[in-house]
C-alpha cells in the first residue's frame, strides 16, 4: 500500500501543480482538505479527474461517501485498493 500512496502522492502534487509542495511533505493520514494540504472544491474535481484516468476509479455516488474517499491520501489508496479488487474478481 505505501507505493500506492507514494502514487498518489505524486498524482497529486503533479496534476495540482502544487510546485511548493513535495510528494514527501505529504502524511498519508492527513486530510487533503481545509487542514492538512488546504485543498479546495476545485482542487478535489482536478483530483477526481487524475484518478479516474489513473486508476480508472469513478467518484460518483453519495456526496458523504464521495467525501470520505477523499478524507486522506490513506483513505484514497484503500477506495482504489478495493477498486482493483472488484475489478479483478469481476
Amino acid at each position: 500500500m505505501q507505493a500506492l500512496e507514494q502514487e498518489i502522492k505524486e498524482l497529486i502534487v503533479s496534476s495540482l501543480s502544487l510546485e511548493e509542495v513535495a510528494p514527501a511533505d505529504i502524511d498519508s493520514e492527513a486530510p487533503l482538505f481545509v487542514e492538512g494540504l488546504g485543498l479546495d472544491s476545485i482542487d478535489a474535481l482536478e483530483l477526481g479527474l487524475a484518478l479516474q484516468k489513473r486508476f480508472g476509479v469513478s467518484m460518483s455516488g453519495d456526496k458523504e461517501v464521495v467525501r470520505a474517499r477523499f478524507a486522506s491520501v490513506a483513505t484514497l489508496a484503500a477506495f482504489v485498493t478495493a477498486h482493483r479488487a472488484e475489478q479483478a474478481s469481476a
